[in-house]
C-alpha cells in the first residue's frame, strides 16, 4: 500500500530502499493492535493508514538499529538488512526520510475517518514523542550505552519501556483516540499498552535465547555476543516467562478497570508471549 506509492515519490535508491523495508514480511503487531483496540471500543471506519503510520515509524527504527554503528545485523525479517541490500548511507537516509513519511500517512489515515483537527494532533503527539528521546530512540540509545554492563531488572525495564514499550502504548492509544475515547478510557488504554510493550520485549528476550535465526528471521543469540543485558540473561528463561505473564495479566487488569472486557485484546495479549518468532 504505502510502500508502492512510496516508489512514485522518491526516485532512485532512496526509494527503493524505503519500499524495501516497508514490503518485508512480518507481524505487524503494533498497527493490528491499533485497530484491534479501535474495533473493541466502537470505532468506525478503516483505519489501515493509521496503522500504516506506526509501521512506517517501527520500520525506521529497525532500519537504523540494523546499522553498523548500532547492532550491526545482516538480517531482518528473513531477508538481507537493508543496509546490506543497498549501503550504509542510502539506508541511513532513507530511514530519516521516513520520518516525515509517517507523519502524512497518519493525516491521511485521519482523514479517511473523518478524524477533527484536534483528534489528528492527539493521535501525532502520541506517534512522535512514542518515537522520540523520551521513547524509542532514548531507549535505543540507553540499550548501547548499556552494552558490556550488569543492569538491574529495574534498569533494563526502564530501558525497554521506552525503547519498545513506548511505540506499542502509542499504537494503543492511537486507537482509542480513532475510536472516539473519552480521556478516563485512554488512561487505562495506555497502561494497558504499556504493559504488553514490556511482555513483547521479554518474550524478545526470551526468543533470542531459545530460538533458530530461520525462526525468528534475524540473527538468534545477538544479544548474547553483543553482552546485552536481557530479561533472559539476568532473570533465567523460566523467571522471564513468569515476568511476561504478569505484564500480560496487569495490562489485562488496566483495561477491566477501564470498562473493557475484549476477547479480541486478550488474545493479543497471550500472543505476545506465546509466539514463535
Amino acid at each position: 500500500m504505502v510502500a508502492e506509492e512510496v516508489k512514485s515519490e522518491y526516485a532512485g535508491e532512496i526509494g527503493e530502499a524505503i519500499a524495501y523495508g516497508l514490503s518485508a514480511p512480518g507481524k505487524r503487531f503494533r498497527p493490528a493492535l491499533m485497530a484491534a483496540v479501535h474495533r473493541e471500543l466502537g470505532g468506525k471506519g478503516t483505519v489501515s493508514w493509521l496503522g500504516a503510520a506506526v509501521e512506517v515509524v517501527h520500520t525506521y527504527s529497525l532500519m537504523h538499529d540494523d546499522l553498523p554503528c548500532m547492532d550491526d545485523d545482516d538480517i531482518r525479517r528473513g531477508r538481507q538488512t537493508a543496509h546490506r541490500k543497498f549501503s550504509v548511507a542510502t539506508a541511513t537516509e532513507a530511514a530519516m526520510r521516513m520520518v516525515p513519511l509517517a507523519a502524512r500517512v497518519l493525516a491521511r489515515g485521519a482523514d479517511m475517518i473523518l478524524c477533527s483537527r484536534d483528534e489528528l494532533g492527539r493521535m501525532g503527539k502520541e506517534l512522535f514523542v512514542a518515537a522520540g528521546a523520551s521513547g524509542m530512540v532514548g531507549g535505543q540509545m540507553m540499550d548501547l550505552e548499556a552494552e558490556g554492563r550488569s543492569l538491574t531488572v529495574e534498569e533494563l525495564e526502564q530501558v525497554h519501556g521506552a525503547k519498545t514499550g513506548a511505540l506499542v502504548a502509542a499504537s494503543a492509544v492511537i486507537g482509542s483516540i480513532a475510536a472516539g475515547a473519552d480521556d478516563a478510557v485512554v488512561v487505562h488504554v495506555k497502561s494497558f499498552g504499556e504493559e504488553l510493550g514490556l511482555a513483547f520485549q521479554i518474550a524478545d528476550d526470551i526468543l533470542d535465547a531459545t530460538a533458530s535465526s530461520d525462526t525468528l528471521g534475524k540473527t538468534a543469540g545477538k544479544d548474547a555476543r553483543q553482552q546485552k543485558a536481557t530479561f533472559a540473561t539476568i532473570l533465567g528463561i523460566t523467571d522471564a516467562r513468569a515476568r511476561a505473564e504478569e505484564c500480560v495479566g496487569r495490562a489485562l487488569d488496566n483495561l477491566r478497570e477501564g470498562g473493557i472486557d475484549s476477547k479480541l485484546l486478550s488474545a493479543l495479549g497471550r500472543f505476545v508471549i506465546e509466539r514463535e518468532y
